[in-house]
């Protein structure tokens, strides 16, 4: 069974994972809004195992990437 085209598991997995990793804001944001994994690999140019990491705070995005993570989400908080 899938929510919004990610499985339980790893809904959950992204839930309990450390919110302070820009990644894993990511990936609640993902989620919330149906935006497939494959979206974000092709945004960042990483591979979807990364962006499945970066999700569930296995990994961090380079600098680079987290700076372009956060100003990607900064702007869709203030819509």
């Amino acid at each position: 069974m899938t929510l919004k085209g990610y499985s339980f598991k790893f809904v959950k997995a992204n839930q309990e994972a450390d919110t302070s990793k820009i990644g894993v804001l990511l990936g609640r944001y993902c989620i919330m809004n149906d935006i497939p994994v494959s979206a974000i690999a092709e945004t960042f140019d990483v591979s979807r195992m990364t962006v499945y990491q970066w999700f569930i705070g296995a990994s961090n995005p380079h600098r680079k990437k987290a700076e372009k993570i956060k100003e990607l989400l900064d702007r869709a908080v203030s819509k």
